[in-house]
């Protein structure tokens, strides 16, 4: 029998609401985005964006069902995000799935944003299965991920600074390109060479920084404001992409996993997914560019196996911004 999860999702700065079955067919993914909002202010303003989410969520979720073409009593549960992410934008997807699910007398499925990354996967590579190793990196996480299950998951190396996709923003904001970083870096980059030498760093274990890099490009355009910018966003991502891989060629050492998954908007940078495609020995998948970045769908994905799974909220639930996995 078909499972039918209607998603929510509102972290950040995307109101969306999608309609998947089974876990892995999306009958709608409805995203409003806020970005050209939020360029006026060279990033994202949470109260900006709680409100637009508040002004957004009830059309966006009507969207979903009219294209997913069912009625809202045929879903099965309510999925939305209550972590990690903007405690004002959670609270509003949060507070409408629950009143949703009261309303249906429908079970509420709290769901982990890292956890929606992930699956994101699920929904492009229908044969995907745990276990894999997935590496998480968006604007708030950096991370490798033993996924054991669909529901189960330790953590092998976390950023002990700045998310990756933080210092994409930044480096971005430091060469006045515009918000959001990571897709002008990625643009910009695709007509420059990497010949500028920038920092690495080596860890023991399988942990991140990326405060060094982001400093050293960034004092490197205060001294040569007239430095070529495509040389340094190109020279910026290898060495990025460089230390991604070092760590999880360690991981896959360490586990003796090859199946390599990528998560979350960083994901989407052209040059980055084309190294992972390069990985001996190993094979990469990476979830479709309208998938790497916020989405309901993905939400809709994780909630379905926590569903299956028998992890049931209740209307007790509250945000928990820096929610870890």
């Amino acid at each position: 029998m078909d499972t039918y999860i209607l998603g929510i999702e509102s972290s950040c700065d995307e109101t969306s609401a999608s309609v998947v079955k089974n876990g892995r067919d999306v009958l709608s993914n409805v995203i409003n985005t806020q970005i050209d909002i939020h360029k006026l202010y060279g990033g994202v303003v949470p109260e900006i964006a709680s409100r637009n989410h508040i002004q957004n969520i009830s059309e966006v979720v009507k969207m979903a069902i009219k294209e997913a073409n069912i009625e809202f009593e045929n879903i099965d549960a309510v999925a939305c995000t209550y972590g990690p992410g903007l405690v004002g934008a959670l609270l509003v997807g949060l507070s409408y799935g629950k009143a949703l699910s009261f309303a249906l007398d429908k079970p509420l499925i709290g769901t982990n944003h890292i956890e929606g990354h992930i699956a994101a996967n699920y929904i492009t590579y229908k044969e995907l299965k745990p276990p894999f190793l997935c590496i998480m990196m968006s604007g708030g996480n950096t991370q490798i991920i033993h996924v054991k299950d669909y529901t189960e998951f330790e953590v092998l190396g976390r950023t002990r600074d700045d998310a990756i996709g933080e210092a994409f923003d930044k480096v971005a904001r430091i060469m006045d390109l515009g918000y959001p970083g990571g897709p002008k870096i990625d643009e910009l980059g695709k007509n420059g060479q990497a010949t500028i030498e920038l920092p690495k760093t080596h860890f023991e274990n399988l942990d991140f920084s990326f405060s060094g890099i982001k400093t050293a490009v960034i004092n490197l355009h205060h001294k040569n404001p007239d430095i070529n910018k495509a040389d340094l966003c190109k020279s910026f991502e290898k060495t990025v992409s460089e230390i991604l891989i070092q760590n999880v060629k360690k991981a896959i050492t360490q586990t003796g996993i090859k199946t390599i998954v990528l998560a979350g908007g960083v994901s989407a940078n052209s040059y980055i997914r084309e190294e992972f495609f390069k990985l001996e020995n190993a094979k990469a998948y990476m979830p479709d560019l309208k998938l790497c970045t916020d989405n309901a769908a993905m939400i809709a994905s994780a909630g379905y196996y926590n569903y299956l799974a028998g992890k049931i909220s209740d209307l007790t639930l509250n945000a928990v911004p820096d929610l870890v996995l």
